[in-house]
């Protein structure tokens, strides 16, 4: 079980961060929410990882912590609202520059020799 979630998290962080650093916005969105994804996982996790065991009052085993699943609920409203932003963010680049490419034009650099 706990090679699962573990492998788990890895993959969505390793998927996160290739995303991120593509050059689509809807790439770098797509990424951050798998990295939100793997950190609420990786929360959830670290709270107990238990077969069959109530999740937070038990009788006759440890009670659980019921502070990982706060913090997950409270990270899944923060990610939904960030992605949220970012999407409108994206939508609008896109629509007054006509894609939605992060990197700026070569035309609109400016050599640094000319800025002031």
């Amino acid at each position: 079980m706990e090679f699962l979630i573990a492998s788990a998290i890895g993959m969505l962080t390793a998927c996160g961060c290739y995303l991120i650093l593509r050059s689509r916005s809807f790439a770098v969105v797509l990424g951050m929410t798998l990295l939100s994804y793997a950190i609420n996982l990786f929360l959830f996790a670290s709270g107990r990882l238990a077969v069959a065991a109530p999740p937070v009052l038990g009788q006759g085993s440890a009670p659980g912590d019921p502070l990982p699943q706060a913090l997950v609920l409270t990270a899944i409203v923060i990610s939904f609202g960030m992605t949220a932003v970012t999407v409108m963010m994206a939508l609008g680049a896109h629509l007054s520059g006509g894609d939605d490419r992060i990197d700026m034009p070569r035309a609109d650099r400016v050599p640094p020799e000319e800025r002031e």
